[in-house]
């Protein structure tokens, strides 16, 4: 057409037509003129390869410059970064003007293209079924998800097949550790109904963060093991070389991404309870599964099977409980009964719990707390173990170390700092302390906490009597229960006519 070029594609096209029709039929076919075919017949040259190229319009700023001052720079410091070497030129020359920065950049990319320090070359493999299952970690703080209002810091463990893309996620609430892999690990690979032939992780460079060498060398022999019990080869790659666990470093990122953008349209980053939380992760993972099902169904026939049993999945440490009511255990301290005092307990150590043993017999699993970030002591505190002795010198609230964990709710302690305000210390730790008792005497905490909340929405003190009064009630509204006890012959009948059925039988 006039005033249009013609494309490097329209003369293949027009010369592919021209091999089976004639010049205005194949022309046609092109969308070119009749008199435009027979001229590229007559010259077959591509328009492109036609072009002269164009000629520097303005003069080299970097002409003298480059060679005699760049050069050398480059040559000297290989790590140097473009910006740097543009700064040092503005230095030694004003007059070059800003206009240079992406001019010198270009020139330093192809300079280095030629003449550069060789680069890590990242070789792709082939991956078989069965083969390769990984293991890594990855932060989750940016999300911002909260739990029940409150921020969640946590991780997540993720495993994925090399393979077919398998993939299994655990929230992880404290750091990289052992108990953290290997009952994520253990999860995933039951939920596979498989194992792969090598199990690769990172150097784990955070699960030995600040420990000792000989707690770094138990730590690698437990996780081997873990590894021998599932019939797995443990590899590892080289420290800060991701890139060789890339076959989970990447899926990482994806899987981040697909569950802020579900968050997203969630309309809401807040879950009622870490259980919600954890359903919704694997609510997303199995729909990445379910993407790949058929490639995945593919690789099982190749997996391992799985051994009789779970391997421990937990640390085991013995602790013993204190005066105080309770025991330290990694910076955090725990309470216990009090009827355990002196006691040594075992603690199995989960990621999300402490279970506990007094000899052979299993004790009240206690939730896992950890220390702050700022290295303070954490506290995991029930005031059920404690209201007793509590009762009897309520003015310890006062000065408690882990007083603010002693409140069930947010709304005692609130009341006590209300309390504060317009009564004495001794006052206030009193009615405190009365109100605790009363939650646990009556069972009615939820209940009571309600109370609290309309006491102070009114800015009015607790009655407690009138509390005492609204959880206790008389005696005489309670049912009546009559037990009418069965005449002991009845059974002696009952055997008897069991006897008889049992002889006409035979």
């Amino acid at each position: 057409m006039p005033g249009r070029h013609v494309t490097d594609q329209q003369m293949r096209l027009f010369m592919t037509f021209r091999q089976t029709h004639s010049v205005p039929v194949a022309a046609a076919k092109a969308g070119i003129s009749q008199a435009t075919g027979y001229r590229l017949q007559a010259d077959p040259t591509l328009p492109s390869q036609k072009k002269i190229p164009r000629g520097r319009r303005r003069p080299d700023p970097l002409a003298d410059i480059f060679d005699a001052e760049v050069v050398p720079l480059l040559q000297s410091s290989p790590g140097i970064r473009p910006v740097s070497v543009y700064e040092e030129l503005l230095r030694r020359h004003p007059n070059l003007g800003t206009g240079i920065r992406r001019t010198l950049e270009r020139r330093i990319r192809a300079w280095k293209a030629e003449h550069g320090p060789e680069q890590e070359v990242i070789f792709r493999q082939v991956h078989t079924p069965g083969k390769m299952g990984l293991s890594d970690f990855t932060a989750m703080s940016k999300l911002g998800v909260t739990v029940a209002g409150e921020p969640l810091d946590h991780r997540l463990y993720h495993f994925r097949l090399a393979y077919s893309g398998f993939q299994h996620a655990h929230v992880v609430l404290g750091g990289e550790s052992y108990v953290a892999l290997a009952e994520g690990l253990q999860n995933a690979l039951w939920t596979l109904g498989g194992v792969p032939r090598e199990h690769r992780t990172d150097s784990l460079s955070a699960a030995f963060k600040n420990l000792e060498k000989s707690v770094q060398a138990d730590l690698t022999d437990r996780v081997d093991a873990l590894c021998r019990h599932y019939g797995m080869t443990p590899t590892r790659n080289n420290k800060g070389v991701a890139h060789e666990n890339g076959s989970i470093e990447s899926p990482n990122g994806h899987l981040k991404s697909a569950i802020e953008d579900a968050l997203v349209m969630r309309g809401s980053r807040d879950f009622e309870d870490l259980a919600a939380y954890r359903r919704f992760i694997d609510e997303i993972v199995g729909r990445i599964n379910a993407r790949n099902a058929k490639r995945i169904d593919m690789e099982r026939p190749d997996l391992r099977p799985l051994p009789a049993r779970r391997t421990t999945d937990y640390e085991e440490v013995t602790v013993r409980v204190t005066s105080s009511g309770g025991f330290i255990l990694r910076k955090v301290f725990y309470t216990v009964p009090s009827r355990l005092i002196g006691h040594h307990l075992r603690v199995r150590l989960y990621d999300d719990r402490l279970e506990l043993f007094l000899g052979g017999s299993a004790l009240p699993t206690l939730p896992r707390g950890r220390a702050s970030s700022s290295g303070s002591r954490g506290h995991v505190v029930n005031y059920h173990h404690v209201i007793h002795s509590l009762r009897k010198k309520p003015m310890a609230l006062m000065g408690l170390v882990y007083r603010d964990q002693l409140f069930p709710r947010r709304v005692f302690g609130d009341m006590f700092a209300v309390l504060l305000e317009q009564t004495d210390e001794k006052t206030a730790c009193r009615m405190t302390v009365d109100l605790l008792a009363l939650a646990h005497d009556r069972g009615c905490e939820t209940a009571l906490a309600a109370q609290l909340e309309e006491d102070l929405r009114q800015k009015r003190q607790p009655d407690m009597a009138a509390l005492r009064a609204l959880f206790n009630p008389p005696a005489d509204t309670l049912p009546e229960v009559e037990v009418q006890l069965a005449d002991l012959s009845s059974y002696d009948r009952l055997v008897g006519s069991t006897a008889c059925a049992e002889g006409v039988a035979a």
